[in-house]
């Protein structure tokens, strides 16, 4: 279950969770209707049919997902059959339909085509850390993730969350860390990163499997490039991409914390997920106030 990229909101940490199973009980995913498009709403954190807890709380940190299904209706079918249509009403009736008649004629050929459109399903799962008042979005799109908080919102009634913000420049303490600015305790520089040039249309140099603290990418900052994207690892548990956007991508666990789960013997799956979601949620929290500080994260209010 672990997530592979966290883009986080902050909330007040005051704020009180105990209604949360209540409110996501009313927001249930239902199967999304013959004329729908789409439906949204949260489901087990571990798995759709495996019982109805919608929520997992171990300690201060609690689990949760949304899903989603979505009627795959390509507008290459709906105009393939539009223009088919149009054409035939051509022939037989001797005119060519106007702009509002086409449209609605579209609208006829949507609903027709709904009830046999393909469903896909979705799943977005979510970290709410109750102690220092943040949630974790298993996305790197900052609109799915607010989209995740405004389904919570949705549930609790109320949910002041608001996306992550620097006091300074995520990009120049980015640009700084691999110039030599000393780096926040347990952090090291990974060997992936994307610099920019800050003008308009400006130069953009990706690199991967590099040594950062080379002549190379020296020179490129003595050209006036800034850090945009940066690998990082903390300690040997944990190596992830930190974007200027505040980001977190590709995030992996190391060896030196999946050996936490292997020394332990449970006898369940359910029992799985809660030692990795034990797991999970005490890493990404310190990796959250690791960050904050060095990133002078503001306060939620």
């Amino acid at each position: 279950m672990f997530f592979r990229n966290l883009t986080l909101f902050r909330f007040p940490a005051s704020l009180n969770f105990d209604d949360l199973d209540t409110g996501l009980a009313e927001c249930l995913l239902k199967p999304v209707g013959a004329l729908e498009l789409s439906s949204r709403g949260f489901v087990s954190p571990f798995g759709r049919g495996e019982g109805e807890a919608l929520s997992r709380r171990i300690d201060d940190a609690i689990w949760v997902a949304t899903g989603s299904e979505d009627k795959i209706l390509p507008g290459s079918v709906v105009n393939d059959m539009l223009q088919k249509k149009l054409a035939e009403i051509e022939e037989k009736e001797g005119r060519k339909l106007g702009g509002r008649a086409r449209k609605r004629l579209k609208e006829d050929l949507v609903h027709e085509l709904l009830p046999r459109a393909f469903v896909k399903p979705g799943r977005t799962d979510a970290l709410i850390d109750c102690r220092n008042g943040f949630i974790a979005i298993d996305t790197s799109s900052r609109k799915s993730g607010e989209a995740v908080v405004s389904d919570v919102r949705h549930a609790l009634g109320s949910f002041p969350a608001l996306p992550l913000n620097a006091e300074v420049a995520p990009r120049s303490i980015l640009t700084g860390w691999i110039a030599g600015d000393t780096l926040p305790h347990g952090l090291s520089l990974g060997d992936e990163c994307e610099l920019r040039d800050p003008t308009d249309h400006g130069a953009v140099v990706k690199c991967q499997h590099q040594e950062l603290q080379s002549d190379e990418i020296a020179k490129h900052l003595e050209a006036g490039k800034q850090v945009t994207r940066l690998a990082l690892t903390l300690d040997d548990h944990l190596s992830f991409v930190l974007g200027e956007d505040l980001v977190i991508r590709k995030l992996k666990f190391l060896d030196g914390a999946v050996d936490q789960l292997e020394s332990t013997e449970r006898d369940d799956l359910r029992a799985e997920l809660d030692a990795r979601f034990a797991l999970f949620s005490g890493e990404v929290r310190r990796l959250f106030l690791t960050l904050e500080p060095a990133l002078k994260l503001s306060k939620a209010e």
